[in-house]
Parts: structure tokens; C-alpha cells; sequence
């Protein structure tokens, strides 16, 4: 009985060994764990929240309202920056391969820039020198282009662009006139024909005081009247102005009825 006692009463001492060795073991793998996520893998950890959402059923809301990041340096930031960067080189494929296809690498190009991907049109693609009236090439474009834009959820910026000739009529007194009066008509054809929703759209008018090339020559004039497409980065959409009210769109109410007129904005600041 004795003996069977202080068997019993050692062993007693020595299971607080347990506990300790149980708790050492559980640090060093939640420090194993810490450690793991600041070295995230962004491009693994995007593949992995797909592969959630896919099996979940959310259909991307995995990455919609993401909480605060658990370590310096937002984590959640990176990884939508990097899921945008995505679905906006796929954009451009799309678009370059239309390029491609109808054989408008003459005329119309796509780039990437730090505000997003830059579709640029040659004026003569899409109207009449010296006329803001779309021509029946340009809609058979934008019929092709717009299906192609319309999903993504960015800021969409029309931007219109011309030489450095003079234009004095009495419907353009000066460039700036019919710069805006051409991207505001991509616009206006974008909502009225294709239901762009207007909140999305917004237009910019530069004049000739945004040349591409020197305007030294016909050729390098030609390149610099323009009308560019900007899909806008959602890092500039704190930029835009909200929208405080609704107002309906002359000529767009059967196919977008009570929204907002599309901003119209000549301007002469970095974009």
C-alpha cells in the first residue's frame, strides 16, 4: 500500500510536464502560423479564396467585403489589388484580340497604364474630320467593344482628344468644343444602345493640349485626334464624385430610366 502510494504521488508531481509540454507546443505552432501568413503568397491565396467561393457558392463574395487584415500591410488590400490586376489584363486580351481580329491594329490600340487600360480610337475611326457625329463604322465597333466593357465594374472615362489646327465654326468655336462633343456622344451611344449605366461614365474634354506626338507633321496630327476609353483602377474611384440624386438621361429612358446624367468635365489637369 505503501509503495503503491508513492507511486501514485510521483506521478502526481510530474503531470503539470504534460500541461507544459501541451502549451509550449501550441505556441510554437500559432508562432509557425503567424509567421506563415506574413509571408502570404498573394497569388496562392487568391487561388484559394476562389476555390472557396466556388465550393461555398458565393460567387466571389469571399473577396467582397474582406475584414481588416490580421498583419501590417493589409493583406486584403494586396490581395484585390492583385485579383483587379487580373481581371483587367483579361480585359485587354479581350480587347486586343478583337484588335487583332478585325484588323484594326492600324487605327485602334489598348495599354496599360497606372490609371488602368487605355482603349484609344483615331478620330477617323470614329467620325468625320472635323464632325462629332459617330460614323456606321464606329457603331459597328462600339457594337463589338461594349458587350466586351460592359461587365466590369470600374469607372469608365471617354476622353476626347484633337490636333493642334484651329476650328472656329459656330458649332465648335474652339477644339474643346468638339473634343467633348465627341467622347459625350461615345457616351450618349453607350448608354442609348448598349444600357452602360451612366453613373458609370463620365467624359473628358483635353483639346489638343494632351498631343501623343509633337503635332509636327500630318501623321503625328493624326495620332493625336483621338478618343480613349479609360477603364479606370479601383484606386481612383475615390476620385469621383458621388452621386447625391437621380436624374434621368433625354433620350435614355426606355432603356435606363431614372439615373444620372453622365459627367461632362473640360479640363486641363493630369488625369
Amino acid at each position: 500500500m505503501q509503495r503503491r502510494r508513492s507511486r501514485q504521488s510521483k506521478n502526481n508531481h510530474e503531470r503539470w510536464l504534460i500541461t507544459y509540454s501541451d502549451m509550449i507546443t501550441l505556441l510554437l505552432i500559432f508562432f509557425i502560423v503567424m509567421y506563415s501568413l506574413s509571408k502570404v503568397d498573394v497569388a496562392r491565396f487568391k487561388t484559394l479564396a476562389e476555390s472557396l467561393a466556388a465550393v461555398f457558392g458565393a460567387g466571389g463574395m469571399v473577396m467582397d467585403s474582406p475584414g481588416p487584415a490580421i498583419i501590417p500591410g493589409n493583406v486584403s488590400s494586396q490581395v484585390q489589388d492583385e485579383i483587379e490586376k487580373t481581371q483587367l489584363n483579361q480585359l485587354k486580351n479581350k480587347l486586343e484580340n478583337y484588335i487583332q481580329e478585325n484588323g484594326l491594329t492600324a487605327k485602334v490600340s489598348v495599354t496599360t497604364e497606372e490609371r488602368g487600360i487605355v482603349l484609344s480610337f483615331q478620330d477617323d475611326v470614329l467620325f468625320e474630320l472635323g464632325s462629332e457625329q459617330l460614323t456606321p463604322q464606329a457603331e459597328t465597333i462600339l457594337d463589338k467593344v461594349a458587350p466586351i466593357l460592359i461587365d466590369t465594374p470600374n469607372y469608365i472615362r471617354v476622353e476626347g482628344h484633337t490636333d493642334n489646327l484651329p476650328i472656329r465654326t459656330s458649332k465648335f468655336p474652339s477644339n474643346w468644343e468638339l473634343s467633348s462633343a465627341r467622347a459625350t456622344n461615345v457616351v450618349r451611344e453607350l448608354i442609348t444602345t448598349h444600357n452602360f449605366s451612366p453613373q458609370k461614365l463620365s467624359v473628358a474634354a483635353y483639346g489638343e493640349y494632351r498631343p501623343r506626338v509633337p503635332n509636327t507633321s500630318d501623321e503625328n496630327r493624326q495620332l493625336n485626334r483621338r478618343v480613349n476609353l479609360v477603364i479606370l483602377r479601383s484606386k481612383f474611384a475615390g476620385a469621383e464624385p458621388q452621386s447625391t440624386g437621380k436624374v434621368s438621361v433625354p433620350g435614355a429612358e426606355s432603356t435606363a430610366p431614372n439615373t444620372q446624367e453622365p459627367e461632362v468635365r473640360s479640363q486641363n489637369n493630369n488625369p
